[in-house]
């Protein structure tokens, strides 16, 4: 983080609506779930300026679900144009084949597709109002224009029966990578965690099973290594060169952790990055990360946006 004069990396997240429900939702997004405060075009495109202005070689692009919202190809174009490439994280149901020639001719870096099943009665248990068969069919779209595609798949209870199977469909389909990883306790899944995670051994034995898979051959096989918890441990270390927007301009640490150093209606991106990097080296940041690992009720704050200072004072009053 401090060998950079500005961000490597730039995690957007443009709106909290999505047309899902989804049970392990980090971010708590759904069909009524869009943020009264969200950026306007005028400032979405104001802030893909200014990232394309700073030389941030990489955006990324989540939410809620990014390709629904309408001035999103502006957004795109504008980075891609201006020499960042694109990182997309997406249900798959808003690319048809208009949307995926588009997305051919943007520096797409991947368009990763989440699909919680191989089966379309698994993946709908675990996202609700999704829609397995378009998330395929827009599968098939993006790896016939020879997109980079990862195929994303969370374990839980309901679908780490199927993880095996996954694998085998991603592998027809013809994506570049299998994602998968510990299910973070975020949002939906942190509310539901008791019922929704999946026992460690039954995830340990299913990675086991993966790795045998991909080892016979199939995409490029990735496991994230930690858990939320261990995951901000190891940033606190060494944080990333990068910063998250939060839908209505708030930057953000990591999704798991609700400090917000800067408001970009009130500051440029530019302005920023020192908060930013002043807040990852404070001791309320510290204090948080290091209490989550024992108080798993910190966790449900993730999606909240507090000023610096907020916490620390809140802690100091109920010491009193």
């Amino acid at each position: 983080m401090g060998d950079y004069q500005a961000p490597l990396f730039l995690a957007w997240q443009l709106t909290n609506r999505c047309q899902a429900r989804c049970l392990h939702c980090c971010e708590e997004s759904g069909p009524d779930k869009l943020w009264p405060d969200e950026l306007s075009r005028e400032e979405a495109l104001s802030l893909a300026r200014q990232t394309v202005a700073l030389g941030i070689p990489y955006a990324a692009f989540g939410g809620g679900e990014p390709m629904a919202v309408p001035h999103v190809w502006e957004v795109f174009e504008t980075l891609s144009n201006g020499g960042t490439a694109l990182k997309i994280e997406t249900n798959g149901l808003p690319i048809g084949e208009a949307e995926a020639d588009r997305l051919a001719n943007l520096d797409t870096e991947c368009v990763q597709i989440s699909v919680d099943g191989a089966t379309e009665a698994t993946h709908e248990k675990v996202r609700p109002l999704g829609d397995f068969k378009g998330a395929v069919a827009s599968i098939r779209r993006l790896v016939k224009r020879k997109l980079p595609v990862e195929f994303v798949f969370v374990p839980n209870r309901h679908n780490i029966h199927e993880a095996e199977a996954a694998y085998a469909l991603a592998a027809e389909l013809g994506v570049r990578t299998f994602i998968s990883g510990p299910m973070m306790r975020l949002g939906r899944a942190a509310q539901a965690w008791d019922t929704l995670a999946a026992p460690e051994d039954d995830y340990r034995r299913a990675v086991e099973a993966l790795e045998k898979r991909a080892a016979k051959g199939g995409p490029r096989l990735a496991i994230y290594p930690w858990d939320i918890r261990r995951e901000m441990l190891e940033r606190l270390s060494s944080p990333q060169a990068m910063v998250l927007v939060v839908p209505n301009g708030k930057l953000k640490l990591l999704n798991a952790l609700p400090f917000a150093p800067a408001d970009l209606r009130k500051c440029t991106l530019a302005e920023s990055w020192p908060l930013y990097q002043a807040a990852w080296r404070s001791d309320e940041v510290r204090a948080f990360v290091e209490a989550c690992q024992t108080d798993a009720s910190l966790l449900l704050h993730a999606n909240e946006t507090w000023p610096m200072g907020q916490w620390a004072a809140r802690r100091k009053a109920a010491a009193r």
